[in-house]
């Protein structure tokens, strides 16, 4: 069911808009700042769809007759008046104060009334090695770093669980760095640090602040910025693992030496929790080193990094043109840089991820050979239990002779004087020959 919105159209001509989409009555209310806000939202979103359309408004006769409503209409059936587009009525009514103290607001605007805008917590470092702390809203980030929404999900600290994997993105003004618990943005003169105060970042701060130092440059040449951030992240984060897999080692080690002799309760559990440790540290080395492969074999991405912060420019080809002769020289030194520093650590991170391979093929063997060690002991168990049950049988065959004879019936047995004797006896020996019998079957079947 339509419902009609009143407003006044130029030349006091009374506009009546039937809008199907919108089965709101708005006249009546009393504008309280609660409402007045939420009648405004229903105006913008009345103007956004009628300036797709176009509004029909017919003068009323001088005769003193009332005035007929504007009708809006799709099919343009109307034969009297000109069609006149929705801009230039609000145009007309807002210059005639029309519309009182109502605006149009952009898309924009419209979009960003019930979207809260997300404020991060970062560390700032700039290339002078000054430390700050400063919170920055999503949109001043985008516009300080040049990067697009979609960009920052990589980064982003509220997606961790669905961001894991390592990733490097390059972009034309910054370098989104996502390594583990070290989520960075680097540009030109900056980097802004994410979750600074997990390990992750404070291994980063570490790392790079006695880079930026210019006492520990020694005279010579110092990187740019932005490779000197890519550099001690890569470092900081291949040194976190390698520490971890120095951790692991030796108590990997000792574990094989005990076992399998000593099989109890809390070195099963300290083998259990090494081998998850060592699967957790070679799958984070794996993913490492594959991320540092598809660089390598990218060569687009390496020469966007040789570029960032200069005026150059990479054709189809991936050639690198710039308006300076000298920045395309230095550019291409940056490159041989580049590529020597991802081979570094990608023989670092392959290492790590072996020797961490290494290391768990030898705790499932050792686990193998507890299963078979294990394995060997259950079938002793079985054996001892098998031949103790032919035993019983044995027994339960003298029992039921015994019981026969326990009976209160005459068997004209008790008269005799050895007839306990014989009995017993032959007893034993069926016993023992029944089981020997069954023992020497079992052997031959090679069940024992």
């Amino acid at each position: 069911m339509a419902s009609s919105l009143p407003f006044s159209c130029p030349n006091n001509i009374n506009l009546s808009l039937h809008l199907a989409q919108f089965p709101v009555i708005v006249p009546g209310i009393s504008f309280s700042r609660r409402k007045y806000g939420f009648c405004r939202k229903l105006l913008v979103l009345e103007r956004i769809w009628v300036a797709q359309h176009h509004i029909r408004c017919f003068a009323a006769s001088n005769t003193g007759e009332e005035g007929a409503g504007g009708i809006l209409s799709n099919d343009g059936d109307d034969d009297d008046g000109d069609d006149v587009p929705i801009a230039e009525v609000i145009d007309q009514g807002l210059s005639n104060g029309a519309f009182g103290s109502q605006r149009i607001v952009n898309a924009g605007d419209s979009l960003s009334l019930g979207i809260r805008d997300p404020i991060y917590e970062v560390v700032e470092v700039r290339s002078n090695g000054m430390v700050s702390t400063r919170k920055i809203n999503r949109r001043n980030l985008l516009k300080s770093s040049g990067l697009r929404p979609r960009d920052i999900r990589s980064v982003d600290p509220s997606l961790w669980l669905t961001n894991s994997m390592p990733s490097l993105l390059v972009r034309e003004y910054a370098i989104l760095l996502n390594l583990g618990s070290l989520r960075a943005i680097a540009m030109n003169e900056c980097v802004y640090i994410f979750n600074y105060n997990r390990k992750g970042g404070k291994a980063f701060i570490d790392a790079l602040l006695p880079r930026l130092n210019p006492k520990n440059v020694n005279g010579g040449p110092s990187m740019p910025f932005v490779l000197e951030v890519v550099e001690a992240a890569l470092h900081s984060r291949i040194q976190r693992l390698e520490r971890r897999l120095m951790d692991i080692e030796p108590r990997v080690q000792a574990l094989l030496e005990v076992l399998p002799n000593r099989l109890t309760a809390i070195i099963l559990e300290e083998l259990r929790i090494s081998k998850q440790t060592l699967v957790e540290l070679g799958s984070r080395a794996g993913a490492l080193k594959q991320m540092l492969l598809d660089i390598l074999e990218d060569t687009h991405e390496i020469r966007q990094i040789c570029i960032l912060g200069r005026n150059c420019t990479l054709k189809k080809n991936d050639e690198i043109v710039c308006e300076i002769p000298l920045e395309k020289e230095i550019a291409e030194e940056e490159e041989e840089e580049i590529e020597m520093l991802l081979e570094n650590c990608l023989q670092r991170c392959e290492s790590c991820h072996g020797q961490a391979e290494r290391l768990l093929d030898s705790a499932k063997e050792m686990e193998d050979s507890i299963s078979v060690n294990l394995s060997s002991r259950r079938l002793e168990v079985s054996r001892v239990e098998l031949l103790l049950q032919v035993g019983a049988f044995c027994v339960a065959v003298g029992a039921l002779i015994a019981g026969i004879f326990g009976m209160n019936l005459r068997s004209y047995l008790e008269e005799h004087v050895f007839a306990f004797w014989l009995t017993t006896a032959g007893i034993f020996v069926g016993a023992l020959i029944g089981f020997f019998l069954m023992y020497s079957y079992l052997r031959k079947r090679k069940i024992l």
